[in-house]
């Protein structure tokens, strides 16, 4: 159950901290999606880093999350890790936002279908262990994902931040 609320306090977190640093300086909060834009993907970007860590140091019950009938599953564990930690990278260098969120989303959902399995299977990492009840949090977690990342890091990508007078 803390895999979850890890996931969200790290999403969430560059944004607290832009908001932070700007009531102690004084100056406006973001008044658009445009202006949170940066923020969104830092977080998106730090969440995905957190994937990626989770291929290595977690390694044996990420090839678990995979059916047996998969060819090189410890190869695509580590293939996968890698992605998503250049897909976390990219979304901290403004001129790859874009693009790293687009397959952020992609990735979100294609990965899905190995967590359904691992908890139809009860697969001992990360909450999967507790069943399909599981996916009653994992499900909307990766619902909220696909929010943030759509609206916030994709959509907003295209408003124009509003000019101060």
């Amino acid at each position: 159950m803390t895999t979850p609320i890890i996931i969200l306090c790290l999403l969430i977190l560059p944004a607290l901290v832009a908001v932070l640093v700007s009531v102690i300086r004084g100056k406006p909060l973001p008044a658009s999606l445009a202006e949170f834009h940066p923020c969104a993907c830092w977080g998106l970007g730090v969440a995905f880093l957190f994937f990626s860590m989770g291929h290595v140091v977690q390694t044996a019950g990420m090839i678990e999350m995979l059916p047996p009938w998969m060819p090189w599953r410890e190869s695509l564990v580590y293939a996968t890790g890698a992605l998503e930690m250049a897909i976390g990278l990219a979304l901290f260098i403004p001129r790859w936002q874009l693009l790293a969120a687009k397959l952020a989303a992609v990735v979100l959902i294609v990965f899905f279908p190995a967590n359904v399995y691992a908890a139809l299977n009860s697969v001992g990492l990360g909450g999967h262990q507790w069943g399909p009840v599981y996916l009653l949090i994992r499900g909307p977690l990766q619902l909220l994902l696909l929010g943030w990342t759509w609206f916030l890091c994709i959509a907003a990508a295209d408003v124009k931040p509003l000019k101060n007078s």
